[in-house]
């Protein structure tokens, strides 16, 4: 998948109302190759900020999740690839850059929304002049960004097997 295609299919789930954590996961799995209904699910509670609360905006999060997907470890058993530290630090570098337009990584900064209040709720759903653009732009380039970077880090794994690094 590329990364624009990984953008559209990313604000597309996200216009039918699934989290933006679990999108930006979704079809950065999809582009490893990853099938694992339970961690999209996992993901769910990062919607709106850490189970609503509005702190770090559930975008990042699904995108750093993709990265473990791709480099950490399920047990102790497994090596775990230091090129996640790197990997990390460009994805959040990245959302940094994309979220300050809007104030902040916090969902509450892009979004603007007490998920707590039914009627801001409601308001962020139904207005399509609302806030809820600029989370359709954040899940979209942030899902963007991180199919640039699973290409890059491809390279490099590939460049590092084949004994060019």
């Amino acid at each position: 998948m590329l990364s624009d295609e990984m953008r559209e299919k990313a604000i597309e789930l996200f216009k039918q109302r699934m989290h933006c954590s679990q999108v930006v996961a979704m079809v950065g799995m999809e582009k490893l190759g990853i099938t694992d209904t339970s961690i999209i699910k996992a993901l769910g509670a990062f919607g709106g900020g850490i189970g609503g609360t509005g702190n770090i905006c559930g975008a990042l999060v699904g995108a750093v999740s993709v990265i473990g997907s791709l480099y950490s470890r399920g047990s102790l058993a497994e090596k775990e690839n230091p090129r996640m530290w790197a990997a990390t630090k460009t994805v959040l570098k990245n959302f940094e850059a994309l979220a300050t337009p809007y104030g902040g990584i916090n969902c509450c900064q892009i979004a603007r929304v007490d998920w707590m209040d039914r009627d801001q709720v409601k308001d962020f759903y139904r207005n399509p002049e609302g806030r809820r653009q600029h989370c359709i732009t954040i899940v979209g380039e942030t899902a963007k960004a991180l199919g640039e970077l699973l290409d890059q880090e491809s390279e490099i794994m590939t460049a590092k097997n084949e004994g060019r690094t």
